[in-house]
């Protein structure tokens, strides 16, 4: 823990009668990316605020690059970048003069500042669209302007608050790719998200929460191995047929499966068990096949609550 780039010890935070975090720890590798993860409601949006600064947590520790967030603020901005949940780059400016205006803001001089926000649209595949109005971009490009804005000033620590919310599959791809070019180039990063396949794809290391307390620590596939490694979803045709399919799971595999409200059918699954359902299912069936678990899987597991159960109440924040 002693070489962290980001070490938080006992991280208390409450807003009125709510408890946003109930005294948290967690530690990040240099250059790596630690993937936070919760439901709405966990305390994972506070914990990006009080380590960027941003909010001052009620008590604990948290340090960055060995700087303590509260008594050395001053010292922990200039290293660090923050991508929030929604893009804060200003509609009525150009990619350009958006990224311009921050780095004259960080104190570049004119030239450099041309100079950093040019090399940021072609990094971020922005050059066409560079000299357009922001309120002309697609929200993929939105994100990416988001973050080529958040790295402006070099930031060694980049703080990234659910940066796909409200993505399509290609521009999430997108913003995926640039995290992964960040973190081979050396960036320590820390992902909040409220999918699994996010933190899959770019975490090395998770950190989970659950109002506002850690429930589970480890890297992507230890956490999908606490809920079973795959799992066999099966959708009857006919909600009739729930009960009926679920026999079948319970007989070839000595468990009660899981029945979701929305008619799906699940039980801790491998191919050979797959061929099995298919050969004794006699009804109709809309899906049948074999799945990683999401993360309401995870969280079902851990918690007995599914990932949209809980409201963060931290707009007070």
């Amino acid at each position: 823990m002693n070489d962290s780039v980001i070490r938080v010890e006992g991280l208390r935070k409450s807003f009125g009668a709510t408890t946003a975090l109930a005294g948290i720890d967690l530690a990040v590798r240099p250059g790596s990316v630690l993937g936070l993860l919760g439901p709405n409601g966990s305390g994972k949006t506070t914990t990006v605020r009080i380590l960027s600064t941003l909010l001052r947590p009620d008590g604990g520790r948290a340090t960055v690059l060995g700087h303590d967030v509260v008594a050395e603020a001053a010292a922990v901005r200039p290293l660090v970048g923050l991508t929030g949940q929604y893009a804060a780059v200003d509609d009525s400016l150009t990619g350009l003069e958006n990224l311009t205006m921050i780095a004259r803001l960080l104190d570049f001089s004119r030239r450099d500042a041309r100079a950093r926000s040019a090399e940021l649209v072609e990094r971020f595949g922005l050059t066409d669209a560079a000299k357009r109005r922001v309120k002309t971009y697609s929200g993929g490009m939105r994100r990416r302007l988001d973050l080529a804005a958040s790295l402006v000033g070099r930031p060694a620590v980049l703080f990234l608050d659910e940066p796909t919310t409200g993505l399509d599959p290609r521009h999430r791809n997108e913003v995926w790719d640039q995290v992964r070019a960040l973190a081979a180039e050396g960036t320590t990063v820390l992902l909040t998200t409220q999918y699994l396949e996010e933190a899959d794809q770019l975490a090395e290391d998770l950190v989970v929460l659950d109002r506002g307390r850690v429930i589970a620590t480890g890297t992507p596939a230890s956490l999908k191995a606490e809920v079973g490694g795959q799992l066999l979803h099966v959708r009857p045709l006919h909600r009739t047929d729930l009960p009926g399919v679920a026999t079948v799971l319970a007989e070839l595999t000595s468990e009660a499966p899981a029945i979701d409200p929305t008619g799906e059918v699940t039980v801790a699954g491998s191919p050979e068990l797959l061929r099995a359902v298919g050969d004794r299912l006699d009804v109709p069936i809309a899906e049948l096949g074999l799945r990683l678990p999401s993360l309401d899987d995870v969280f079902l597991t851990l918690t007995g609550h599914g990932a949209d159960d809980t409201e963060e109440e931290e707009a007070a924040a």
